[in-house]
């Protein structure tokens, strides 16, 4: 008899603590400045077990009507090749070096100048100050030429046009790392875009299947068959799905915005990204295969090359300036004719003249030796400047290759994770329906998949771009 009252007593606290529970239990708080609000029903012990869970329609940040670009990740790269800013001006730099290298050979070609000269003068009258070309001044009017030549200046200007070709050459590497920087920058942009955009269908889907969760959780709490935490709850994981659609959504407008900024194209044009029609990509190079990408990479690598030309440069330009203690001869020759002119004073009514000149620098104030160490020094800046860029870039290729290997085994692993929560989603639904399981279980199961689905996406787009990485670094991007 005790036994059995006892058993009473603590059937009756548990139907008791059971109805409390369910019909006491306020609703989720949401903060007041939400972009996205559940009407839910009152908090109070009246309020009614049945609640229902609707998100205000939002105006989205991209409109659906506006008409988009669809554009592959080649196609990007042909556009920026064409319109990126950069990489105009780098190839004008590079023409612009190619005219240094013929003002500096100039020297060593003929100089030809003419001249046509009228003058009035009180005749006879000898200049007191200024230019002294002649001592008397006589009203005449004459034409001529002049011819100069560079003899020999011991090299000089022969090393000085080494010393711009071996800049040329240095720019034009420029340039094409321009290219390369120009190109890895719109991949890295077209390939954020296509991950936003897969992500962004990955938040649609899981705000429609949470809002069949939601609504199947809102008739089963209006039959009392579920309680107003599983409705709540359910509410809960739609408004986060939803913010998650709202984070993807910006991540593709910015991703756009990016993407049109390297095209050099209005920053409100709106681009669709879709995959090469191309087979499978490659796997990716063995960890062993490190040392002979690097040496590929040490030659081939157009940044480096170009410090290696200027490195060069400035010793052939230190050489040049030593060289400016040597003498430079040079040949020049004169003639012309004085039509008019007063009788008696141009006799004959023509000139003519020419001459070697040999002219030698015996001081300077050490103006050479300053010059020539100047030169050296930044030689031996541009050394260390380039084997510093060296060791850089056999570092980055051995991150590329580990990186490439890491991204190809996520791929297989990231599937494998979304097939295996989206069988468990499928079994966590099924029990939630007939009620053998709670609402966090199911809800644990929704997150997983979402995060298997995004996983997925991003292992298959990281791929893509390390390989694009890996090329970068190895000196062999290209469209």
């Amino acid at each position: 008899m005790r036994n059995w009252l006892l058993s009473l007593l603590l059937t009756a606290s548990l139907s008791a603590f059971a109805q409390t529970s369910t019909v006491d239990l306020p609703a989720a708080p949401l903060p007041s400045s939400a972009s996205l609000k559940l009407s839910t029903a009152g908090a109070n012990s009246g309020s009614s077990p049945s609640q229902t869970a609707s998100p205000n329609q939002q105006q989205p940040l991209i409109d659906p009507a506006t008409s988009t670009i669809s554009i592959t990740r080649t196609d990007a790269e042909r556009l920026a090749l064409k319109n990126n800013p950069r990489i105009t001006a780098s190839r004008l730099l590079a023409l612009a070096a190619g005219q240094v290298t013929r003002e500096t050979r100039s020297g060593e070609l003929p100089q030809i100048s003419a001249a046509i000269t009228a003058e009035k003068a009180e005749d006879g009258s000898r200049i007191g100050a200024g230019a002294l070309t002649d001592s008397r001044l006589y009203t005449h009017a004459g034409t001529g030429g002049s011819l100069s030549q560079l003899i020999t200046d011991f090299g000089h200007t022969r090393d000085l046009v080494a010393t711009n070709k071996l800049q040329q050459k240095a720019q034009d590497q420029t340039a094409i790392a321009t290219e390369q920087d120009v190109l890895l920058a719109t991949d890295q942009a077209f390939y954020r875009l296509l991950n936003a955009q897969s992500l962004l269908d990955v938040a649609k889907a899981t705000v429609a299947a949470r809002g069949d969760v939601q609504s199947l959780t809102s008739a089963l709490t209006k039959s009392a068959l579920k309680s107003d935490l599983d409705l709540n709850v359910a509410a809960a994981d739609l408004s986060q799905s939803q913010l998650m659609q709202l984070d993807a959504e910006n991540a593709v407008a910015s991703a756009s915005a990016a993407l049109a900024a390297v095209l050099a194209t209005p920053a409100d044009t709106l681009y669709h990204a879709v995959e090469d029609p191309e087979d499978a990509p490659p796997p990716p190079p063995s960890p062993d295969s490190s040392p002979s990408i690097n040496a590929s990479a040490q030659a081939l690598r157009p940044d480096l090359q170009a410090l290696r030309f200027n490195a060069a440069a400035d010793q052939k330009f230190a050489t040049a300036q030593q060289l400016q203690h040597l003498p430079t001869i040079s040949a020049s020759a004169i003639g012309g004719i004085t039509p008019v002119s007063p009788d008696g004073d141009f006799v004959p009514n023509w000139y003519a003249a020419g001459g070697v000149n040999l002219s030698l620098p015996l001081f300077t104030g050490f103006r050479i030796d300053a010059q020539a160490q100047e030169a050296r020094l930044r030689q031996k800046a541009a050394e260390k400047q380039a084997q510093d860029l060296s060791d850089t870039i056999a570092r980055d290729v051995r991150i590329a290759v580990l990186n490439a290997q890491t991204a190809f085994r996520r791929i297989a692993v990231a599937d494998q994770f979304r097939q295996l929560t989206a069988q468990a989603l499928a079994l966590a639904q099924t029990r939630y329906k007939l009620g053998l399981s709670s609402i966090v279980e199911l809800s644990q199961a929704q997150l997983q998949s979402t995060q298997a689905a995004v996983a997925a996406v991003n292992a298959r787009y990281d791929y893509l771009l390390a390989l694009r990485s890996l090329d970068y670094a190895r000196g062999q991007l290209a469209p």
